[in-house]
This record gives C-alpha cells, sequence and structure tokens, in this order.
C-alpha cells in the first residue's frame, strides 16, 4: 500500500477504517498519535507505518446550555479550552500539557491524546480523571471495525462502560476518532493559600487536613523550595498550596477560615487571579521539569505515604514535588543511574504500601531496557491481554507500547 515507514494522515473516521483495515490483513503494526507530545511515554512503538491523526480535527458539536461538546480526536487540546473559556466554561479535569516536559512547545496536546491516556491534572483530587467526563467515542477497533460508545449524556451509558474503559489504553485497543465530553463552568473565582517553609512530611499532613476540612479544596500540592522557585514562586522556600474555587464571596469566607484553621503554621501568603492561575499551570504541567532529560517518574501512592517514598529515594532523586495532597509525586531520577531510576523508584513504592510508577521521560535506551509502566498483578495482565486479543486481534497497534500489547 505503501514504502515501509510512510505516514498516513486521514482526515475522516472511515479513512482511518480504511487503513486501519489493511494493516489487520496484512498483519502491519501502526503507531497511532496525535502530535507526538506524549510520545515518550511507555516503550517506543515498533511499527512500519505511522497513522498521525493531527488531520482529523474540529469541534463537531458544542452545547453550552447543555455542557457537552464532541471533537475529533485530532483537534488540539489548546482550541477546545479557548472555545470553553469564551463561554465561561472548562474542562473539569484539567488536563495537563505534556509538551514542554518532553522538550516540545506548550498547547499542541490533543483531544484523543489526552483520553487515550486519561491524562487528569490537580482538580482531579475534586472533579475526577479525564474518563470521568467521557459521554461517548467513535473509534475503530485493531479489527479494522468502526464502533460507537456512550452517548451525548450520562444516561446513555450502561452495561460495560466502553467509552471510559478505552481512556488509559494509549492507543493500544482501539483508534478514537470523535469523542464526546462533559463540561462544567469556570469558577468565578480562584484563590490559593500558599504556606512557606513546611518540610515535606508537615507539608503532606497540612494538606490532607485541608482535603479533610470542609472548605472544598480543589487543589492540593507541595513544592520544596527548588521546585517552588521553578513554580514561580521566589525566595527559595519550600510552598504548600492550597487551591479554592467558586463564587467570589464563598471563595473569601473558604480562604479565611481555611487560613484559621493553619494559622498555627505560620502566616500564609494568598495568590489570587492571574498569579494563582500561573501557579497551577506549572503545577499541571510539571514545570519545574520543563528543559532537562533526566528520566521523571510519576508515582502514586497513598497520601501520606508521598513523604516516605521521597525518603526512600534518597540518593537517587535529583529533585520531585507532591500533588493531589500527597498522592502524586513528581521524581526527577538521577541521569547517571543505569535503569533510570526504575529498580529504586519500584522498590520504593512497593515498601510504601503499593502503588505505580510511570516512566513519563527517558531516553530510548532505558525506555527499551524496563518496563515504563507499572507491571500488572497477573490477574489482571491476563484480563488485559483478552481485552486487547478482542479488540486487536493482530495486535497492530501500538505494539509494545504497554505491557497487554506486547
Amino acid at each position: 500500500m505503501a514504502n515501509q515507514g510512510a505516514t498516513f494522515r486521514p482526515d475522516t473516521t472511515e479513512g482511518v477504517r480504511e487503513l486501519v483495515a489493511w494493516a489487520a490483513a496484512e498483519a502491519t503494526p501502526l503507531e497511532i498519535l496525535g502530535h507526538g507530545t506524549k510520545r515518550s511515554v511507555g516503550r517506543a512503538v515498533q511499527a512500519a507505518y505511522t497513522l498521525d491523526l493531527a488531520a482529523l480535527s474540529g469541534i463537531t458539536l458544542y452545547e453550552p446550555e447543555e455542557l457537552v461538546l464532541s471533537a475529533k480526536a485530532g483537534t488540539p487540546v489548546a482550541e477546545i479550552e479557548a472555545l470553553l473559556s469564551e463561554h465561561g466554561q472548562e474542562l473539569p479535569f484539567e488536563p495537563m500539557d505534556h509538551g514542554p516536559i518532553g522538550g516540545g512547545a506548550a498547547g499542541r496536546g490533543t483531544i484523543g491524546g489526552i483520553v487515550a491516556g486519561n491524562v487528569s491534572g490537580p482538580r482531579r483530587i475534586k472533579a475526577g480523571a479525564a474518563r470521568d467526563h467521557v459521554l461517548g467515542v467513535t473509534a475503530v477497533s485493531g479489527r479494522g471495525e468502526v464502533f460507537k460508545a456512550g452517548g451525548r449524556v450520562v444516561k446513555n451509558v450502561t452495561g460495560y462502560d466502553l467509552a471510559r474503559g478505552l481512556a488509559g489504553s494509549w492507543g493500544t485497543l482501539a483508534v478514537m476518532t470523535e469523542i464526546t465530553v462533559k463540561v462544567l463552568p469556570r469558577p468565578e473565582a480562584t484563590a490559593t493559600l500558599v504556606i512557606r517553609g513546611l518540610a515535606d512530611g508537615e507539608a503532606v499532613r497540612t494538606l490532607c487536613a485541608a482535603m479533610g476540612s470542609p472548605y472544598e479544596v480543589s487543589g492540593a500540592a507541595h513544592l520544596p523550595s527548588a521546585a517552588a522557585e521553578a513554580a514561580g514562586l521566589p525566595g527559595r522556600r519550600a510552598a504548600t498550596c492550597l487551591r479554592l474555587e467558586g463564587f467570589a464571596p464563598s471563595v473569601a469566607y473558604r480562604l479565611e477560615r481555611l487560613a484559621a484553621l493553619l494559622s498555627g503554621l505560620g502566616g500564609a501568603e494568598r495568590l489570587e487571579g492571574a498569579p494563582s492561575a500561573a501557579l497551577w499551570r506549572a503545577i499541571r504541567d510539571a514545570a519545574p521539569f520543563a528543559g532537562s532529560d533526566a528520566p521523571l517518574w510519576r508515582a502514586s501512592v497513598a497520601p501520606m505515604a508521598g513523604p516516605a517514598l521521597v525518603s526512600a529515594l534518597e540518593g537517587h532523586a535529583l529533585s520531585h514535588f507532591y500533588d493531589w495532597s500527597g498522592g502524586l509525586v513528581w521524581i526527577e531520577a538521577g541521569s547517571g543511574i543505569g535503569d533510570g531510576g526504575a529498580a529504586p523508584v519500584r522498590a520504593a513504592v512497593a515498601a510504601t504500601g503499593g502503588g505505580h510508577a510511570t516512566l513519563v521521560r527517558g531516553d530510548a535506551a532505558v525506555r527499551a531496557a524496563i518496563e515504563p509502566f507499572q507491571t500488572q498483578p497477573a490477574a489482571l495482565a491476563a484480563l488485559s491481554r483478552r481485552l486487547k486479543a478482542q479488540f486487536d486481534p493482530a495486535g497492530i497497534l501500538n505494539p509494545g507500547r504497554m505491557p497487554a500489547a506486547n
């Protein structure tokens, strides 16, 4: 059909179907990508051809009053967010932009890539993950068959929630061509309480106390001094950050009450408007690690276990910070560690009671030598393989990127 190594750029679902059907018939592997901003996550795909979805772009439906939006998979998230902003709305799961930490430009990530990776930002602790806001998808299976799942409203989802099930599959089960998501009104006001100088353990206890309060915290992160400086908080002092959102009078009241609750920790700074928004963009996008090529890990553990995880990595981690009230730990490993930090990171995760860690940035040699995604328990791995066999029996979609695709 084409020369080895060719890139195909279909601009319709039917075009995608034809290409995948051909690849399935020929048992020819395909790498699936939008703009490639998350290409460094997982092992490098060994594929004969590339299926580039960038031309499959555009918002196909937007009903602000119904809080629903549909877009083709290659649509840049920045384009979606700009339209939503015009109507005072937003993607509630606050998706991260992987471009800068991967050495690329900001604003190029696509809605298909966001859903395929189940990419979610600081607000996940309150609003849920990307998959929780997916209402429906149109996709092409590895058999070359078009299917639709879900719909335009939550009540259409019955039985096995396939639309959300594709979230986090990283393009190994099907090629999504159109996605419908639930959107929400953007908060009228946002403010952040910043407490300076806390050590990691005390900071995470503070985050958890704030999350357990009645003040509806929508962001809870702790940045050690170097990370705080890189995120735009000068002074070379650690920063424990708590975000509140909502109607202006409510935010003002809750901010006062939260400050009073935490007054024993010393004075707190308050950020509002643009400075608050800039800080949470930096946290969302792991900005303290942009401009580096050192191995970068994203570990998920029980919130109170985060500081113990970091302590166990002493001598292996160059820098770190905490999001999700301590449950998400970003860790930059020393570049001189032969396995990119895989052995010490995974051992530390296991020692803290369990969780998972994913290598989100690493050179080709490291990604080929280790398993970038956390190894699944045997029963779950078997289920993943059966699911892969149903959707992509020839194994042509992003082969090798995830364990179940190997």
